[in-house]
């Protein structure tokens, strides 16, 4: 690995493996197996397999593998391992590591699905799982002990966009002994280096920014090599939640394009965001970049911009929320996020449907709550579609 590339170099190079044919393009390897030129090679790789060796697919294949090296170069791990979806990332990451009896504290505000592999997945076999407010500091002190084996939490939530300060967070954890997790979709890996700060693990749904295009599910769990090989590997490979070759070779396609992508999304989401705020239509505008969120100075510091999302409240309800959602012209209502399209979903009925309405009411997600994914487009042109759809 060439230590000194930047960002954008990594995302072009890195992790490149050329076959015999010396192909521009990274090759598809669509193969499930592979051959041994003897029985003997066969035994040794079983035992042993090689740096640029491979036994199956599930375990490994060359294409899966530029896409870990990638990546893993440019969040600055040891190592990574990709996945079939983010979720797949997410348990893999969590039940490879917990077992019954151990102790994990958790954010509260999180994606449903990461609730429910807490709440219902490993408290069934026996995992002892405490939530906190996880902007509170106090919380977190509070709720880690010496028997705390992780800690788990969005560094940005899902969808009221609230920071953790992964720093601090880690700091509390690493004294206790404790893990850190950070699943890092909302702040992409070109806005959050969470290793540096601190962050264990790192989780991404490659889903999201790192596809870009909306084409396939994936997911990626970034760490040392240890963790990767010795504690996530014989878990994922036994339980089959491994990424294609295919899907691996349209994620590597997408990283190319991602500095960029995000920057413009950026970008675009703060000018929406300014547009947005104080619109008479609106309860509150949420996004870390404006000067009013009340964590601009954290996410700055950790990120360096308020990311490629927006969230806003629209203050007369659901009904309300509903006819701004039919009325938009340029932005799609859909669940997905990172896309280069611009995407509005309403989280109350569709995300995060399955919250029991006092969870919903703790984490703030209100039933004029839209999250808006900012995509590619012409930022006057949203802003224009935005403002149309608010004015009925």
């Amino acid at each position: 690995m060439t230590k000194d590339w930047k960002t954008r170099t990594r995302l072009v190079h890195e992790g490149s493996r050329r076959s015999q044919y010396g192909e521009m393009a990274e090759a598809i390897f669509l193969t499930q197996g592979f051959v041994y030129p003897t029985a003997e090679a066969a035994e040794a790789r079983f035992v042993q397999p090689g740096e640029d060796e491979f036994i199956y697919a599930r375990y490994g294949n060359p294409t899966t593998r530029m896409f870990e090296e990638r990546i893993a170069g440019l969040e600055g791990t040891e190592d990574a391992f990709a996945t079939a979806s983010g979720m797949a990332a997410v348990n893999g990451a969590l039940t490879s590591l917990l077992r019954a009896g151990d102790h994990v504290v958790s954010a509260r505000a999180l994606f449903g699905s990461c609730l429910y592999v807490l709440e219902e997945v490993l408290t069934r076999y026996g995992v002892r799982v405490t939530f906190v407010d996880g902007a509170d500091l106090d919380q977190w002190r509070a709720a880690i002990t010496p028997s705390t084996k992780a800690v788990f939490f969005e560094s940005m939530s899902n969808p009221t966009l609230e920071m953790v300060d992964i720093r601090a967070v880690s700091d509390i954890a690493h004294a206790a002994g404790a893990l850190v997790i950070v699943d890092n979709v909302f702040a992409t890996p070109i806005f959050s280096r969470a290793v540096d700060q601190g962050a264990d693990v790192i989780v991404y749904s490659t889903t999201k920014h790192i596809d870009g295009q909306g084409r396939a599910l994936g997911g990626v769990v970034c760490g040392t090599q240890s963790f990767v090989r010795k504690v996530l590997e014989p878990y994922m490979k036994h339980t089959g939640g491994s990424m294609s070759p295919f899907t691996a070779w349209i994620m590597l396609n997408g990283m190319a394009t991602l500095d960029l992508r995000c920057r413009a999304m950026a970008d675009g989401a703060l000018q929406i965001a300014r547009a947005l705020e104080g619109h008479p239509a609106l309860g509150r505008v949420i996004y870390p970049g404006l000067e009013s969120h009340p964590q601009h100075g954290l996410a700055m510091a950790q990120m360096g911009s308020g990311g490629t999302l927006v969230a806003f409240d629209i203050a007369d309800g659901k009904e309300a929320a509903f006819r701004f959602l039919n009325a938009l012209q340029i932005a799609k209502i859909s669940n997905n996020l990172g896309d280069a399209r611009t995407i509005a979903t309403h989280p109350a009925t569709t995300t995060h449907q399955r919250l029991p309405q006092d969870q919903k009411d703790a984490l703030g997600i209100t039933p004029g709550l839209i999250r808006l994914s900012v995509g590619l487009e012409d930022p006057g042109d949203l802003i224009a579609d935005l403002l149309g759809a608010l004015a009925g």
